[in-house]
């Protein structure tokens, strides 16, 4: 008779990993709540199912980063130069309900603003995302008023994108919910889901790479195309799924959404990009046009020079550097000795675009968070990044604050953000550093020890190699009794059962 430790509710679906046996981090941190699961614990007998607990957490953590925002809510985003940057409470967001016209009933990209920013700055999707969010505010009161209702619409909407991104991560491995929870615990994603709408296109993304696990080419390439028509950092998923579709030979499944990619964003470009190109044009004349701005080590060098860096020379040496680190990542993806995991590769393009960018605005973060679960689902590597980006979020406000608050000088000064831009910077190189360890050494990725190949990869799930280069394409071959070759070592078992069963491949 099987015991209870060994029961599913549905015996057609393996065991989901217990992350408090596998993660120290995660068996101490139990202890809040009782303590490590049990070893005759019934799994998937309660209405409190991992996902249904993740998406909890995430409402509750983003409602404490809501409340976490009230000083500026009550007073600081409209009196005070840098009372807004003391409390590190500060948001884009009522600030460009009035700047961006929102407040006159101006139509993004198609009414002119007054002002410096004579178009939304913002990608299309974006932009109705705004416009839907100043439908739902009244018209009605004081100016100050109605930002505060703009603010707390979209962060109700924001709020819905937070609790997506938790259930599509926990959902993307099947075996993994838990991994979740990395998300919903974030500190940086409480701290900085309502600066901006980079959640949009967070969750956008997060549904696409759940569609992708699920082998749905085609839905996975109109959420990514929705994606960036929200933001512009998903299309950069497309270069790693590419590479990795090349080693496996899966053409059809990445044609298929690449062409639904391109198809979505059309849909939602072309008739702005029609009738009012000039406004459509502006996100991207304006991120051209910008100059070295906040987080981003261009800045650094910057600031110790004596005249800035030259707009168009940057632009052109951060491309150099972002193709650089691409082609660094595809000849990783094609020499590894083994397929590197979807996730990993995500991880690697996007946070490559992040350290070379001209600048790292603190709601950034955000882009790299799920792609962090996916990638790394390791609490001690994860929090070591996290405690990184807070202490740039804090930096970042305390250096404006310094630099706003005049002869007081009451914050951080420029040495001091230096200092948090280095946090961010080396902290984000780490957990690079860690999964492309990983890469390079399959045995060390906690998700292929627990027994999978790649659980977010779709079609690309257990797939033969077609075309390696280096290392992979040549393993080393070891001497044997009799000329035979040893077994190959099956990455997702015990170490001490390696070599036990030759009829299982890498």
């Amino acid at each position: 008779m099987p015991s209870a430790e060994t029961t599913r509710a549905n015996p057609q679906q393996p065991d989901p990993v217990r992350p408090t046996r596998e993660d120290e981090v995660a068996e101490a941190g139990s202890e809040f709540i009782g303590g490590p699961i049990g070893r005759r614990a019934l799994l998937g007998r309660s209405w409190w199912t991992p996902v249904r607990v993740i998406a909890l957490v995430m409402l509750g953590m983003f409602a404490l980063g809501m409340v976490q925002k009230f000083p500026c809510y009550d007073g600081a985003w409209f009196y005070g130069a840098s009372s807004q940057y003391t409390h590190a409470c500060y948001s884009d967001i009522p600030h460009l309900y009035q700047g961006r016209g929102f407040a006159d009933g101006l139509v993004p990209y198609f009414d002119k603003l007054p002002g410096d920013m004579d178009y939304l700055e913002y990608p299309v999707l974006t932009g109705v995302f705004m416009e839907v969010a100043a439908w739902l505010t009244p018209g009605s009161g004081s100016i100050q008023h109605q930002e505060q209702v703009y603010w707390m619409v979209n962060a109700g909407m924001l709020m819905i994108c937070a609790a997506v991104i938790a259930v599509c991560v926990a959902r993307t491995h099947r075996r993994r919910p838990w991994d979740g929870l990395l998300v919903a615990l974030a500190p940086a994603f409480a701290l900085t889901a309502t600066i901006n709408w980079d959640l949009f296109a967070v969750a956008l993304t997060a549904a696409a790479m759940l569609m992708w696990s699920r082998g749905r080419a085609l839905a996975f390439g109109v959420l990514l195309g929705l994606a960036t028509a929200a933001k512009l950092y998903p299309v950069l998923l497309l270069g790693p799924l590419f590479v990795l579709c090349w080693r496996a030979g899966r053409w059809r499944a990445f044609g298929v959404a690449t062409l639904g990619a391109a198809g979505a964003w059309l849909v939602v470009n072309l008739p702005v990009m029609i009738m009012a190109p000039d406004g459509w044009s502006k996100f991207y004349t304006f991120s051209q046009e910008r100059g070295v701005d906040f987080g981003s080590f261009w800045l650094v060098i910057s600031q110790h020079m004596d005249s800035p860096l030259d707009t168009d020379v940057v632009n052109t040496l951060a491309t150099a550097l972002m193709v650089l680190a691409c082609l660094g990542v595809a000849a990783l993806a094609l020499t590894a000795p083994r397929r590197p995991r979807f996730a990993q590769l995500a991880f690697l393009v996007v946070a490559a675009f992040i350290l070379t960018n001209k600048v790292y605005s603190p709601q950034y973060v955000l882009w790299l968070i799920p792609l962090a679960a996916l990638a790394r689902p390791k609490w001690r590597d994860f929090l070591i990044w996290q405690a990184c980006e807070v202490a740039y979020f804090l930096g970042i406000w305390l250096y404006l604050a310094y630099t706003t608050s005049g002869d007081k000088h009451q914050g951080l000064p420029t040495d001091g953000y230096q200092l948090a831009i280095a946090a961010h910077l080396l902290g984000t190189l780490y957990l690079c550093a860690v999964i492309v360890r990983d890469i390079w050494m399959p045995d060390r990725d906690v998700v292929r020890r627990s027994g999978d190949d790649d659980p977010s990869g779709g079609v690309l799930d257990g797939a033969e190699d077609v075309f390696v280069l280096g290392y992979a394409a040549h393993p080393p071959r070891h001497a044997g009794h009799g000329g035979e070759q040893p077994p190959p070592v099956n990455w997702g078992a015990d170490p001490g059962d390696w070599g036990k069963d030759p009829g299982r491949s890498l």
